[in-house]
């Protein structure tokens, strides 16, 4: 089939990239010149795995390109996906649509006559409505269907998730639709991928549930870490406790210094503005965004206690800036508020991460930045693991203990073992732990 995917940001290129895999003929999308031509050259805009090689590859083969020129790939296309960004709007919170509407009023002016419209991009409920009618508005004469089907990537795993997805969601009412995106998603029904078909509304309800339900999850479990440490207990095997029960599952329990990314904060927020507008308060999601913003603001404290409140002259070395690993993304990371916090107490901050530097330089000011852990690490009073890249978690603690001005290392992922870190004469102040004397 032929696919023109409007927008090669993070959702658009993975999802077309994938497309074109499937033998699908794609051409992205983008109005950025320079990032069309950087994807022509073969530079990917994002970090994430396997998609440098995933592109080169069926753009080798034929089956996959970039352009701007949105109306010779639209007027080509038998389905037209939407894949812009909706950031959380400045002032209200409400998802920005501006893009999706735009994108939209493009489309409807050159749109084939029975060409399928799908949204891709995060949308609130009944955005498919209002994209209908602007295409129908632009082109009264098309026969057009709009469709939703969420995306249910993670950063870091994409590629996978759209390969072997726990379910693919489809939201129309139109038969002819229905069969034309069964066609699309063919090569994973064959693989049993369960496609769950609803409608339009319902569907795009579905992905902003999934999200705030997984945040609050992780809000969940840190609260239950804030209070393992009061009492002396160990949240890892809280979790492990209650994650083994099949009606709670293990993923998303894992204690932290909150959430962040491109999905869950803006989605909950959304999803949030949708409640209020509907007159129907979603209480839950509101304490779970609520509770995670107080949680990254208060990592700074817990480096702080482990030096009796006082950071003032002090040098901490923060490992990780990106809100998870395998990702540049730097959204809502729990590092920006930590670090801004730490040298609002006065620290001086050193900072190293694996593939966020460039994407950090745009925005920390009067940091230090270091070439690899060690480097960061030496001299320094604290070192603070931010997020749990591989190449964190096996750190030779014998030779930070000889590089670094004090032996504190504060674990906000929890990936060592406290007794390993405190043989090495270190204080180790974990998240949900029992907790080491002050230094």
């Amino acid at each position: 089939m032929h696919i023109a995917m409007i927008g090669a940001g993070y959702v658009g290129l993975v999802s077309g990239a994938c497309f074109s895999d499937f033998g699908h003929q794609v051409v992205c999308i983008d109005s950025n010149a320079e990032k069309v031509a950087s994807l022509n050259n073969g530079e990917m805009p994002i970090h994430e795995p396997g998609l440098a090689e995933l592109v080169a590859r069926n753009v080798g083969q034929g089956r996959l390109s970039f352009a701007s020129d949105l109306k010779s790939a639209v007027s080509e296309a038998e389905v037209v996906f939407i894949a812009v960004g909706t950031p959380s709007r400045r002032g209200d919170g409400h998802a920005d649509l501006s893009y999706v509407y735009a994108a939209a009023r493009e489309i409807g002016t050159v749109l084939p006559e029975r060409a399928v419209v799908v949204t891709k991009s995060t949308v609130p409920v009944g955005t498919g409505d209002e994209v209908e009618r602007i295409i129908r508005e632009e082109n009264p004469a098309a026969t057009v269907a709009v469709v939703s089907n969420p995306e249910f990537l993670r950063e870091g795993a994409a590629i996978r998730d759209f390969k072997h997805p726990d379910r693919i969601v489809i939201g129309t009412d139109d038969p002819r639709a229905r069969s034309v995106m069964a066609e699309v998603y063919r090569p994973l029904h064959l693989n049993a991928s369960p496609i769950l078909y609803t409608d339009r509304r319902t569907a795009e309800l579905t992905k902003y549930a999934a999200n705030s339900f997984l945040a609050t999850k992780i809000a969940f479990i840190n609260e239950i870490a804030d209070l393992a440490e009061k009492v002396g207990a160990n949240v890892q095997e809280v979790a492990r406790g209650i994650g083994l029960d099949n009606r709670i599952g293990q993923k998303f329990l894992h204690a932290g210094p909150g959430f962040g990314g491109s999905c869950f904060p803006k989605d909950a927020m959304a999803l949030i503005k949708t409640g209020q507008d509907n007159e129907s308060p979603v209480r839950i999601v509101e304490t779970v965004v609520a509770v995670n913003d107080q949680r990254k603001r208060a990592m700074a404290r817990k480096v702080a206690n482990a030096f009796g409140g006082n950071l003032r002259g002090k040098s901490i070395a923060v490992l990780g800036v990106t809100f998870k690993p395998d990702t540049d993304d730097m959204r809502d990371a729990p590092s920006i508020p930590l670090i801004t916090a730490l040298q609002d107490m006065g620290a001086e901050v050193r900072v190293f991460d694996p593939v966020g530097m460039e994407q950090a330089k745009n925005v920390f000011e009067n940091v230090t930045f270091c070439e690899n852990a060690y480097r960061c690490a030496k001299g320094c009073h604290a070192l603070v693991i931010v997020t749990e890249w591989e190449q964190f978690r096996a750190l030779d603690l014998k030779e930070l203990s000889t590089i670094m001005a004090c032996p504190v290392i504060v674990d906000l992922r929890n990936i060592y073992s406290p007794e390993e870190v405190r043989r090495n004469g270190f204080l180790y102040c974990g998240v949900g732990r029992p907790k080491s004397v002050a230094y």
